[in-house]
Order: C-alpha cells, then structure tokens, then sequence
C-alpha cells in the first residue's frame, strides 16, 4: 500500500475551526449561570489553539492569529488591551522553544507540557496585572482560571491528533 505524502491541513480547518471554537466557547462560559452558588470557570479557550498551533505546524500566521485571540479576550472580559495577547504569546513562544523536547512524549507528559504553557500564560498575566495594578492578584482566582484551562487538554489533544496525522513525530 502506497504511503501518501503529508499535506498541510486546510487552512480555515487549522486556523478557523479552533478560533471558532474559542470564540462561542468563551461567550457560553460568560453566561451568568451559578452552580452551588459559583460562577463558571473562566478557562483560556485559546490555550488549547496556542499550544497545538506551536507544536504540530508552527506557522507565520499563528502568532498573528494568537494576538488576535488575546485582543477578543481583553474586549470581552473588559481587561486592557494587550494583556492576553501577551500572556498567550508568550506561552507560544515557550512551547515553539521547547518543541523539540515535547513532540513524540506520551499523552501525560504532553499535559504536564501543555499546563507548563498554561502555567506561563499565568505567569506572565499575574506580572502585568500586579505591574499595572500595584497590588497582587487573587491567587485563588488564578489557581482556579488555571486548573480549568489544564482540564481543556483532551480538547488539544483532539486538535493535535485530528491535524498532525501526516507527522510521525507527534505519533
């Protein structure tokens, strides 16, 4: 059986489907429901796009389309401009940095990977917020944004096998 050569996914399937997802994701998770009393959790939808578009097909366009996500999510969370486009692209450029090391690991180990990129996005959105605020932000809330966005990585997981079929590396 003749192997066939990998092609690079369409792009409106690798770019726009994910982007839509983020989307209508974030907006449902907006809704003011109360479970028991608490708000939804507020996960980083574009995380899940971030660390996949990093790891199976870098690309020119990803870091744009990154920063693009960041400014919806600073729009509709009311946050300043800027602020998730950063943390997002610096967990980007993290897990580009360390591309090499993750791809070909076991699904657990790419978690761990994938909450470290989480963890980095954190990071750097806790240092901006006390930068701008001059006071520290509530680590519960943090703790809280951030075990939700690890719990998403099925969902990257999905993306990654669904898009990187024609690397075997990633297998």
């Amino acid at each position: 059986m003749p192997v066939k050569a990998a092609r690079p996914p369409d792009p409106l399937r690798w770019f726009g489907l994910p982007i839509a997802i983020s989307i209508v994701a974030t907006i449902l998770l907006a809704l003011p429901l109360r479970v028991f009393g608490f708000g939804l959790p507020e996960p980083i939808f574009p995380m899940v796009a971030v660390f996949a578009w990093a790891l199976v097909r870098p690309a020119f366009l990803a870091p744009f389309l990154v920063l693009l996500l960041g400014l919806f999510l600073d729009l509709f969370w009311g946050g300043p401009l800027g602020f998730w486009g950063l943390a997002m692209l610096t967990a980007y450029a993290a897990v580009l940095w360390t591309r090499p090391i993750i791809i070909g690991q076991p699904f657990l180990v790419v978690w761990v990977w994938y909450a470290g990129a989480v963890g980095v996005a954190m990071l750097m959105g806790f240092v901006v917020a006390e930068i701008r605020a001059g006071s520290m932000p509530s680590l519960f809330s943090i703790g809280w944004q951030f075990l939700a966005t690890t719990l998403l990585y099925p969902l990257c997981h999905e993306l990654m096998d669904r898009f990187g079929d024609g690397d075997t590396r990633l297998r």
